[in-house]
């Protein structure tokens, strides 16, 4: 996808998530669906997909998410999963079975010209954090619902609470400069962390009765097969990766103890367990 296709102020994103980092989510996703699979459970759970539901997933990466909801709605309903990373829609199609209820759809979100009120339950797994005018892209997506339909969707509560993040880039911090430091309210994982900001943004977008669940989890990096593999994952993907990027292999090295050392406190086993905290937002159309 080009960034001429979507928004103009979603241009760094759409780049971003269709350049080599996006390759790098696609490559690394069968892993990254493993460990996040308890926060697609808890997102599932509430969000209450039906059979015969039509469900639009944004920011549906790879198509874990989608699938899932369309185990839900059955033959009877329809899943729009809807992203801007070809590399990661690729995935998606390429794992999706013929039979199965879903579409994809490679589009900005905050433009797309979805069917007005044509979708029971907008969700998302970590796919809405990154628009650079959210209340105007959640305009736009609560345009695609039914009167009755409902939100669903888990973000990043503040980074402080989320070693799983913060425990592989603080080791690597001993090392090397820190990543530039966003602003509150400038798309990226925690964009959403405030809970005044993410009601803020769907009560200007028009959504009603809307309601955050704080959820602690443990989520396994390692994914049961060692520090090792845990170590590997935070090389491919994730802050501590961006921050080592272009770095020598000495400086790597050196971050790569470090990671070891401070990973190895919450190893039990081959698993390596971090604590994670999300919101789990829901909402009314």
């Amino acid at each position: 996808m080009e960034a001429s296709h979507g928004h103009e102020r979603n241009a760094d994103q759409i780049a971003y998530w269709n350049g080599p980092g996006g390759q790098r989510w696609a490559d690394r996703q069968a892993v990254q669906d493993i460990v996040l699979k308890p926060v697609l459970e808890v997102l599932l759970d509430r969000a209450r997909p039906r059979a015969g539901e039509h469900v639009l997933d944004v920011g549906c990466g790879s198509g874990a998410s989608t699938k899932a909801f369309a185990s839900k709605v059955e033959r009877s309903g329809r899943v729009l999963g809807i992203d801007v990373s070809e590399p990661m829609l690729e995935r998606a199609r390429q794992s999706t079975p013929k039979e199965a209820p879903v579409d994809y759809a490679l589009a900005d979100a905050t433009i797309y010209p979805f069917d007005p009120a044509s979708f029971d339950l907008l969700a998302s797994r970590f796919g809405v954090m990154f628009f650079a005018e959210p209340a105007v892209s959640f305009a736009n997506l609560r345009k695609a619902l039914k009167p009755t339909g409902r939100l669903a969707f888990a973000c990043w509560q503040e980074p402080r609470q989320n070693p799983f993040f913060m425990a592989p880039l603080q080791a690597v911090y001993k090392h090397v400069p820190k990543l530039p430091q966003l602003g509150p309210e400038d798309p990226g994982p925690f964009s959403f962390a405030s809970e005044a900001r993410v009601k803020r943004i769907l009560g200007e977008a028009g959504f009603s009765a809307i309601a955050m669940e704080p959820c602690a989890l443990e989520l396994d990096i390692a994914v049961g097969r060692g520090i090792d593999a845990a170590i590997q994952g935070a090389l491919e993907i994730g802050p501590a990766s961006r921050a080592l990027d272009g770095h020598p292999e000495d400086v790597r090295a050196a971050a790569v103890a470090s990671m070891r050392e401070a990973l190895s406190h919450y190893a039990k086993g081959d698993s390596v367990s971090l604590p994670a905290a999300i919101w789990i937002v829901t909402a009314r159309a």
